[in-house]
């Protein structure tokens, strides 16, 4: 599996993790020319390398134009954009679409947080960290590479913050900015301050963590092929530097669990509901097996597959939604095939499928919904449809 880990020990900001992914990519020039896709102007990405206690890292700096020349500082006031503003420039640019859905969740993220601190709904928020250019540029400069990257897996440290007061746009406010702390409130993130008297954490770099990492823990065993390391724009009394490490991991064994749960006085129209909204809510698989229990009542045991990181999520929902008061779990191992997914032309049009590697070897296995849609718009019995030989 590949794995990008994130050692944010002193913190992450939008352009210490474009410095630490451009690293691992290693070619400039494509992060320019996709950037170029965006169609904005009115800025320059200046890459240099910085040493920060000792450690040469990527900096990364997007310079403003008006930041040249200040006497048309006017005319920029119209870079006060907001979210849709900005979703709109990311859906019209040329991007690939999971760069596209990948920048505009980090921007949400950003968007929600300052829409609470400022008590205005999320179309009135107008960034002043956001709207700008930089931010423009750090968001979706991540998601593209990230997208090149295309890692299985995003880990990340404890995230750590410092303390103390910044000055900023709105006068002294405290560290972690309110921003940064409600991208935290809302998300998974684990953090902690640590005793640096400045801010370690931006609400961009706060947003890109909270949508990328599924887990905050220590570097799991894996080996390491490349690490970035992008530099900020401080000097602390610790090297200022986000490390990325880029690897493979083992898969983790423990990472796939499977929950039971026997029910005896819930109706059907319960159970299958409560199956949707287990599949919605991230389960693998959701099964019922008819059992009998005590008093010879029929019944039902249900019987749950997740990752790990889902598993307090999809229990909460069983408690919520059947009347069971009790479920076991254990982790089990799996043998999971690497799989994509693909549409595959064939007369009757285009069919969704999977391709799965086996030991060499590949199989095609097209998609039910796919295949039946076909089936009625032509009136093709769906056993003839198997048979193509596109799918075969």
């Amino acid at each position: 599996m590949k794995t990008l880990y994130f050692d944010c020990s002193s913190g992450i900001s939008g352009n210490m993790t474009l410095g630490a992914l451009l690293e691992i990519v290693g070619d400039e020039k494509y992060l320019l020319e996709e950037l170029k896709k965006l169609n904005v102007d009115g800025y320059e990405i200046d890459i240099s390398k910085k040493v920060k206690n000792g450690i040469t890292g990527t900096y990364v700096d997007v310079i403003l134009e008006h930041e040249h020349h200040h006497h048309d500082h006017a005319h920029h006031h119209h870079e006060h954009r907001n979210l849709n503003d900005v979703n709109t420039i990311i859906d019209n640019s040329a991007l690939d679409d999971n760069t596209k859905d990948l920048a505009k969740r980090i921007f949400l993220r950003v968007a929600k947080a300052e829409s609470k601190v400022h008590n205005k709904p999320l179309d009135e928020v107008h960034f002043h960290e956001v709207g700008a250019i930089d931010s423009i540029v750090d968001i979706v400069g991540t998601a593209i590479l990230i997208n090149k990257i295309n890692p299985d897996r995003i880990i990340s440290s404890i995230v750590n913050d410092g303390y103390g007061f910044i000055e900023c746009a709105h006068g002294t406010m405290s560290v972690p900015v309110p921003a940064t702390s409600e991208i935290f409130a809302n998300s998974d993130v684990k953090f902690r301050q640590i005793d640096i008297d400045t801010e370690l954490v931006t609400p961009t770099g706060a947003a890109i963590i909270a949508e990328l990492a599924e887990d905050f823990t220590t570097l799991p065993a894996m080996v390491t092929e490349k690490i970035g390391w992008g530099t900020g724009s401080k000097d602390l009394k610790i090297p200022n530097v986000l490390k990325v490490y880029y690897g493979e991991m083992q898969e983790q064994n423990q990472n796939f669990v499977v929950m039971e749960t026997n029910i005896d006085d819930c109706s059907g129209e319960i159970l299958g509901y409560t199956s949707e909204k287990l599949f919605a809510n991230g389960a693998l698989d959701v099964f019922y097996t008819p059992i009998f229990m005590k008093k010879n009542r029929p019944a039902y045991r249900l019987t749950v597959a997740c990752r790990k990181e889902n598993m307090i999520k999809l229990q909460n929902t069983i408690f919520k939604e059947t009347t069971t008061i009790g479920i076991r779990y254990r982790f089990e191992n799996r043998t999971e095939l690497g799989r994509e997914f693909l549409e595959i032309d064939t007369k009757y049009g285009k069919i969704k499928a999977k391709k799965v590697t086996n030991n060499g070897e590949t199989y095609v296995y097209p998609e039910y919904e796919s295949m039946k849609k076909i089936a009625e718009e032509k009136n093709i019995p769906l056993k003839e449809l198997y048979k193509l030989e596109e799918l075969n």
